[in-house]
């Protein structure tokens, strides 16, 4: 019999583990894996792009917008880093915030394993849990080991993303079986896939890279970003088409703005005026030069690429940096969970207490890290959540 059973061994579920244990509470730490903690091994190129300096509640997706405010208050970057410098863990800052590791992301899991051994808490691992049961004022859990019991059981199983290294929906499935409502699940931080007839114009551009401005959505579901794209034999990728892919809806564009912050039309237009350069080597000035000649070549006007800047007609040009601003392109689906870095949906936050992550209508039920319905950009937000999710549950036990 323990105090808290805790169902997921990652970033979420150690942390909670860790906060609880040292208050005193007696806590159990069950994962069916048999390795610790594959998903923070892997990230950040095996350096673990641990949190944002910039982690606020604007960089993250839900259907209640409000509901992380809470947690991300009380547990911030800052608070962290200062766990990592208890631990004298180096670190440095890439771009735009994001914070990783000078060595490796082991350094992270072997903190969070040495933080849990501080709250003496109680590995059981692997095991797998076969079925839960609420037995009074206590959970019953079935396992492939011996069978357990807790006071509180809290699900940090994760999302469905990267199924190769035993992501599943285990937790979903334990939310629908006590009547909590879930947020319908798909792959989010994913590479889109676009029609193979549609991309023949730039399959030979693969490798190429370029910083755009691409948004996708309507209102307050609009997305917009302003990050590096990469061009692939199949289409596109690169860090801004894994943070449009969290906002894309199948069935609707992504638009792209291959010259963001220049006016175009204007630039072409003065620079016109005298000017005998061919229009390929104006754009080889702009973008990388396979990019200038596929676009003028997939234009439909055989003659652009040659012909002098000052012989084209005004209205040429316009057309051509209207298209350049404003490319239009409808992705026909996504890469999959096999190649997504997060599950977007999840536990419907509404059924949740935002202070503690509790079930409100099952007293004892917990969910937290990515199984609840809040999504994080690219760019450490995503662990920033599982730190600050599972130190208001820990706390709140």
């Amino acid at each position: 019999m323990f105090d808290v059973a805790i169902i997921g061994a990652g970033a979420a579920g150690m942390m909670c583990a860790a906060v609880a244990g040292q208050r005193g509470l007696s806590v159990v730490l069950i994962d069916h894996a048999s390795r610790l903690a594959e998903k923070i091994r892997i990230s950040g190129g095996g350096r673990c792009n641990f949190t944002n300096l910039g982690a606020s509640p604007a960089q993250f997706l839900s259907e209640n917008l409000h509901f992380c405010r809470s947690a991300l208050a009380g547990y911030t970057p800052q608070d962290f880093l200062g766990l990592m410098r208890e631990h004298r863990i180096a670190w440095h800052e890439k771009h735009r915030g994001q914070l990783f590791c000078d060595h490796s992301s082991e350094d992270i899991i072997e903190m969070l394993r040495r933080e849990c051994e501080r709250g003496r808490v109680t590995w059981r691992m692997p095991c797998a849990v076969r079925e839960i049961t609420r037995d009074g004022e206590s959970w019953a859990l079935a396992t492939d080991g011996a069978p357990l019991r807790a006071a509180r059981l809290v699900i940090a199983t994760g999302g469905m993303a990267i199924p190769q290294l035993g992501a599943t929906d285990f937790g979903l499935k334990v939310a629908r079986q006590f009547g909590l409502k879930v947020v319908e699940p798909r792959p989010a931080l994913v590479p889109l896939t676009f029609d193979a007839q549609q991309w023949q114009p730039f399959a030979e551009l693969s490798g190429v890279a370029l910083e755009v401005s691409l948004g996708t959505g309507q209102g307050k579901a609009r997305g917009e970003f302003l990050e590096d794209l990469l061009f692939t034999h199949r289409g596109l990728s690169g860090p801004a088409i894994l943070q449009i892919s969290s906002y894309w809806k199948p069935g609707t564009a992504i638009e792209i703005d291959l010259a963001p912050g220049r006016d175009l039309a204007k630039e072409l237009l003065q620079a016109k005026s005298g000017a005998r350069q061919q229009m390929h080597t104006v754009l080889a000035g702009l973008w990388p030069k396979r990019l200038a000649d596929a676009w003028l070549a997939q234009s439909g006007d055989a003659g652009l690429a040659q012909a002098r800047l000052a012989d084209v007609p005004d209205r040429k040009l316009l057309d051509l940096a209207a298209r350049i601003h404003h490319w239009s392109l409808a992705p026909t689906g996504t890469a999959g969970y096999k190649k997504a870095e997060v599950m977007r949906g999840g536990v419907d936050t509404r059924a949740l207490d935002q202070k503690s992550l509790q079930a409100r209508a099952v007293p004892g039920l917990y969910f937290i890290g990515e199984t609840v319905d809040v999504t994080g950009w690219l760019g450490g937000y995503n662990f920033q959540w599982a730190w600050a999710s599972a130190v208001a549950c820990g706390r709140a036990l």
